[in-house]
């Protein structure tokens, strides 16, 4: 479709190694995507100690902690501003979700026009707040989140924005099963709340993003990885390279 948006989800794909990063970039360019992303995260403003990891998390390191975890795949800001410069070298747009204030001033001064609102900080007023007194285009996903929370949310921004507002339906399941995707969901967030909408795919395929395309999504979020089998926590829910190439073709 003429309009969609395809973001090539990096996340902590690149195993908080440059070197990696740098290569799921020419990736994201070469498949044809129009946005590459990564997380921005503090770790320490994000999570204790004592947070446990998720399940599937703990399928390939059943000894570290979550602040463990995440510690590992966290970038610097030297690091993302090292990255942005090469998106901008190579012709891809660079793209961030934000988890914390921090990491939305970092945002601000990479002067980048569209962030991304992950799942679990949907609820996350504090942040919100910060982020509707920018200048930004907003995406925002809606995994584990009720209808209820959602519609909190998108009224809270919209009464402070000028400026558009995507929502994703999201499962937040990695890798999602068929069964789970219930993409319906994402054609009633549009109708409930009058916003534009799209799809942020954990399936370990693509045929449930091809559905949503169908169905009207103006943004599909999509994982992309080197392969599928690295040690790491989203490589088997993401698309390789010649996945990805053959997702966008479609």
């Amino acid at each position: 479709m003429k309009n969609l948006k395809i973001i090539a989800e990096v996340g902590v794909n690149h195993n908080g190694k440059l070197s990696l990063a740098k290569k799921l970039i020419e990736h994201a360019k070469f498949v044809g995507a129009n946005f590459v992303k990564f997380q921005c995260y503090s770790t320490n403003e994000l999570v204790t100690s004592k947070a446990k990891k998720a399940k599937y998390q703990k399928k390939f390191d059943k000894s570290e902690t979550q602040k463990q975890m995440l510690k590992k795949y966290e970038l610097s800001e030297k690091d993302f501003k090292y990255l942005k410069n090469y998106c901008n070298k190579i012709g891809i747009k660079f793209l961030v979700s934000v988890f914390d204030v921090k990491s939305l001033n970092l945002s601000k001064k990479m002067g980048l026009k569209l962030i991304k609102i992950p799942s679990g900080e949907l609820n996350n007023f504090e942040l919100l707040e910060q982020i509707a007194k920018g200048k930004n285009e907003i995406i925002l996903s809606s995994g584990m989140a009720s209808f209820t929370e959602i519609g909190k949310t998108i009224k809270y921004l919209k009464q402070r924005l000028k400026r558009r507002l995507t929502v994703l339906h999201c499962i937040s399941s990695y890798p999602t099963k068929p069964n789970q995707v219930q993409i319906k969901n994402m054609l009633e967030i549009k109708k409930k709340f009058n916003v534009n909408v799209g799809f942020s795919d954990h399936t370990d395929s693509y045929e449930a993003s091809i559905s949503a395309t169908a169905l009207g999504a103006s943004v599909i979020e999509k994982h992309l990885t080197l392969n599928k089998k690295m040690k790491g926590p989203d490589h088997s829910s993401s698309l390789d390279p010649a996945e990805f190439l053959n997702f966008v073709k479609l």
